[in-house]
């Protein structure tokens, strides 16, 4: 067909459409629509999903992102230097109090010692004959004095040979675990190396970071649910409540101490959930929550006359699969599928979630 072709249908048709609304057929009038009809065809009813909803009483909790840490963490360096004699333990030994963990060997320390021990007593012998002296009006006073002195000196001297020595055992000032170990046999210690790190887990502290606006509500003693990234659960007690808020977040630190027979790590994120009251609240999906114009967070429900309408809603706790809500009355039919095609003040077509919508 070509374009004149084209052109003779469109006019035909513009013809015929013409005639038929100018109330060709039959020669008569169409009869104007009625209000009912001009009112259905200008607001048709929409079907939407709703669910009836009951309130529930749930506990509220204050929640905060943190970490967990053991109870203490030592670094155990040593006090004098010497050649490794012998390690006593491995990385993932558990140790009690004053085990031991490293031997150095001792050197010339014993040499020392007996060296300091002379000394000891030379001056012990010197002094009690410069005091038997002075008795006598043989010696003066002063030397006296100056005999006491070197006593003194030589007691110092073999004092800190004798805590050398005892620093050659190198034992674990905490109960824990072993982390992790430095040296090995052979090696060569300088005072203030480290040498193991003890690490003890049971309690388990989880530190979390509570806003300005909520810190009154948090004290020391409350229960404390702990859930780590791990899947884990620990309950605990606030142990420590910060005195200063932290400059740049205007949060305070909470320390929450927790029982942990079966050894669970440190170091791994947790959610610290502190309960503060129980309330009346309903438990929605994310995604039957709805935005006002005004910024609003709420749901749209439905009412006994099938009209929308929009309830601001507060959320007081999220879990995984949904959230909990109050604001809402005990009872409440939401709209769960349509949401977004209806405004408050809209007449809808209510359908049940486990039903079928009209035409099917």
């Amino acid at each position: 067909m070509n374009l004149k072709s084209y052109l003779i249908a469109l006019a035909a048709a513009l013809v015929v459409g013409t005639w038929l609304l100018s109330g060709g057929l039959g020669g008569r009038e169409a009869a104007p629509p009625s209000a009912d009809q001009t009112t259905a065809s200008a607001t048709p009813v929409m079907d939407v999903e709703v669910t009836e909803r009951h309130a529930e009483r749930v506990e509220r909790f204050l929640e905060s992102q943190g970490d967990t840490v053991a109870d203490r963490d030592v670094q155990l360096r040593a006090e004098t230097g010497g050649q490794v004699a012998a390690v006593q333990v491995e990385a993932g030994d558990t140790v009690a109090a004053g085990d031991p963990i490293v031997r150095l060997a001792m050197g010339d320390r014993e040499a020392r010692r007996a060296e300091a021990e002379a000394g000891v007593a030379q001056a012990e012998a010197d002094f009690e004959a410069a005091r038997q002296l002075s008795g006598d009006g043989f010696q003066s006073q002063i030397a006296v004095t100056e005999a006491r002195a070197a006593l003194e000196s030589a007691r110092a001297r073999r004092a800190a040979i004798e805590e050398e020595i005892a620093n050659t055992r190198i034992t674990a000032p905490i109960a824990g675990d072993v982390e992790s170990r430095h040296v090995d046999t052979g090696d060569y210690l300088a005072a203030g190396e480290q040498v193991v790190r003890i690490i003890d887990i049971d309690p388990l502290v989880a530190i979390g970071h509570v806003a300005q606006q909520s810190i009154r509500q948090v004290e020391t003693g409350r229960e404390v649910r702990i859930e780590l990234a791990t899947g884990d659960t620990l309950t605990g007690t606030v142990r420590r409540i910060g005195k200063a808020a932290e400059a740049g977040s205007r949060t305070f630190r909470v320390e929450v101490e927790a029982a942990n027979p079966e050894g669970l790590p440190a170091g791994v994120s947790a959610t610290l959930r502190i309960p503060l009251d129980s309330v009346r609240a309903h438990f929605l999906s994310p995604a039957w929550l709805a935005l006002a114009a005004s910024g609003e967070v709420g749901v749209k429900t439905v009412d006994d006359a099938n009209q929308v309408a929009f309830a601001p809603v507060d959320i007081v706790r999220t879990e995984r699969d949904g959230v909990w809500v109050t604001g809402l009355p005990d009872r409440v039919r939401l709209i769960t599928v349509g949401q977004g095609f209806v405004r408050p003040g809209d007449t809808v077509n209510p359908v049940p979630a486990d039903a079928p919508a009209n035409g099917g």
